[in-house]
């Protein structure tokens, strides 16, 4: 599906939908508008946001279908949320085109709009050879009518937000066997052509860099590693330093050697989501050639149980120097994220440093599936990332780091362990990655488990893969590191 932009309603328009703010008046822009109000009052609609009222009406010798959606209390959530539900109604119904009726609605409330059907109209399709054809998109444009100057730039920002969505999505959802190390970088290598930098460390190379942590959890798999950087620049070196952003890219998770138990297993795809939140940042900050200067870093293994996997109780040493005593193999990422920060901080020399991970099934007890875990090492940059998700939707709540809880991971004969006891888990995890972060150095890790993946449909997204993180941190560049 695509969003186009007109200054007037298409002649041959068909179906028509029509925003209502929660308690205002229900009057239409066509003949029947007694009939709809009538319709509204029956279906009980108040114009809550992503409500909808479904009717057919005749208007000069043609039926039109109407779509009353509302919108809420105006907010940029609340019209998202009603895009999304235009989308999920229409996507497969047989209609092809459809219009929005943006009179007396701001620009930037309409690109909301937008944003919401763009992304809920997001699916994969590409291995279902049997689709019933009531089960087929049908969809093709959705038309936003207004007059205001400023919608087709508003939309254009929204658009390349919505397409580094789509790329997250995508490497997520795909299986274990079409997404491992070498084939995530192939689908990142064409970000080139939008003017990021690409550039891959391979297996020879991290083993010259003592990167034996990442290489660790990699060497049970037939698939290679990598670590993958991309940087975008787009204030033309106005901004030497660059925010780092580190995503751990597991690609598919069995636990290797402390094997995880078989039912479920197969959600294990969607282990690389902090790799996949950030290589879909850093496509949306290309595709609004985004006034800053980011680095996307993934770590890239696969983590599998075969003859030659790390055994719990090897000790392995980190490109850093320090040695880890690997207790469960099943504790993977944090291997594989200290060795990407390490060269993160050592070939870019960042400030800031933000690392995404799908890190530990702790946090999804703890939080469900309604935010995203936030440890920092810095007051201001925790408060930047809670505001940017509560602006963009991408929620976070923040968790508590101290020297109490690091001890849990003192080693008996390494200078570190990799788990700490059952209890606070997801704290332990944190703590383990704060060990490798370089003094002065302002760092967030967002512990993301619960948010990559959904079992049913949520605001703007259906079930599967969500795409978390992208707005979040697409907000926060805005916010705070674009240059002035």
């Amino acid at each position: 599906m695509q969003i186009a932009l007109s200054a007037s309603r298409p002649s041959d328009a068909s179906t028509l939908i029509f925003p209502i703010a929660k308690g205002s008046a229900i009057a239409p822009a066509i003949e029947a508008h007694a009939l709809a109000a009538e319709a509204a009052g029956a279906s009980r609609f108040g114009g809550e946001a992503g409500a909808l009222v479904e009717l057919f009406v005749s208007e000069a010798g043609k039926t039109l279908r109407v779509v009353l959606v509302g919108t809420g209390e105006g907010n940029a959530a609340d019209f998202e949320k009603a895009g999304a539900a235009i989308t999920a109604r229409l996507l497969t119904s047989g209609v092809t085109q459809a219009c929005v009726d943006g009179a007396g609605i701001a620009a930037s409330s309409l690109a909301h709009l937008g944003l919401g059907a763009l992304l809920r109209a997001w699916r994969i399709d590409t291995y279902r050879t049997k689709l019933a054809e009531k089960a087929k998109p049908t969809l093709e444009t959705l038309t936003l009518v207004s007059d205001a100057a400023d919608l087709a730039t508003l939309w254009a920002e929204q658009e390349a937000l919505a397409a580094g969505v789509a790329f997250t999505r995508e490497l997520v959802a795909e299986p274990g066997n079409i997404i491992y190390p070498e084939t995530f970088v192939e689908r990142c290598r064409p970000l080139a052509d939008l003017g990021i930098e690409v550039s891959v460390l391979d297996e020879a190379d991290m083993e010259k860099l003592g990167m034996g942590a990442l290489l660790g959890v990699a060497q049970g798999s037939i698939r290679k590693p990598r670590l993958l950087a991309l940087r975008w620049d787009g204030t033309g070196g106005a901004q030497a330093t660059p925010l780092v952003l580190v995503g751990k890219g597991v690609t598919f998770d069995t636990g290797g050697i402390s094997l995880k138990p078989g039912p479920g297993m197969e959600d294990m795809k969607w282990d690389m989501g902090g790799a996949g939140a950030v290589v879909g940042t850093m496509k949306a900050l290309a595709l609004r050639k985004a006034n800053a200067h980011v680095v996307g870093i993934c770590g890239l293994v696969e983590n599998m149980p075969d003859g030659g996997a790390q055994r719990p109780g090897d000790i392995v040493t980190t490109m850093s120097g320090q040695t880890v005593e690997v207790l469960n193999t099943d504790a993977e990422g944090r291997l594989v994220l200290c060795d990407a920060i390490t060269w993160a901080q050592n070939t870019y020399k960042p400030e800031v440093l933000i690392d995404l991970a799908t890190l530990t099934g702790a946090m999804i007890i703890s939080l469900g599936h309604e935010h995203g875990g936030l440890f920092s090492n810095d007051e201001g940059l925790a408060n930047q990332l809670l505001t940017a998700g509560l602006e963009s939707g991408d929620k976070l709540w923040r968790f508590p780091l101290s020297d109490a809880y690091d001890k849990l991971l003192d080693s008996p004969i390494a200078d570190i362990k990799n788990i700490g006891p059952r209890y606070a888990g997801s704290i332990t995890a944190a703590q383990f990655i704060k060990r490798f972060v370089n003094e002065g150095v302002k760092w967030a890790h967002l512990d993301i488990a619960g948010m990559v993946w959904a079992d049913k449909p949520g605001a703007t997204w259906d079930k599967g893969a969500t795409g978390f993180g992208v707005r979040l941190l697409d907000q926060l560049v805005r916010d705070h590191y674009s240059a002035s």
